[in-house]
């Protein structure tokens, strides 16, 4: 298979089949995510590209740290599983598995997080790890 053909399997990082640039990418650029789910994906995107500054403009302020969300370890991201998605009215809850080696050591991030939408756009506000 060559290298195309497995990048056009393979599609955005967050899982969904479309490419990163008709993806996750449009949200990176400034439009905003129509669902805390699409949201919760733009994210994982975000961290597979450590990018700090989508990162922090998607997270509530009220709960969002103030020490460098991304890191410079040689995380490689290897999925992300939604596992389900509730929305009531303007606050949602996202479960998901997210998978990542660090080291050549597997991890699992298992997470219900909270989202809450805030002058039309959604905000990741915290979560629970399992």
């Amino acid at each position: 298979m060559s290298r195309n053909s497995k990048k056009t399997v393979a599609g955005c990082p967050c899982g969904q089949a479309a490419a990163y640039e008709q993806c996750c990418a449009v949200y990176h650029q400034g439009q905003p995510a129509p669902t805390a789910e699409a949201l919760m994906r733009s994210r994982y995107s975000a961290y597979t590209r450590n990018d700090e500054a989508y990162l922090r403009a998607t997270w509530d302020e009220r709960t969002c740290p103030a020490e460098r969300i991304t890191h410079d370890d040689p995380t490689q991201w290897l999925g992300l599983e939604v596992k389900r998605h509730q929305t009531d009215g303007d606050q949602a809850t996202v479960e998901f598995v997210a998978r990542y080696k660090i080291g050549g050591k597997a991890h699992r991030l298992h997470e219900i997080s909270r989202f809450v939408k805030y002058d039309g756009k959604w905000l990741y506000v915290d979560g629970i790890v399992d």
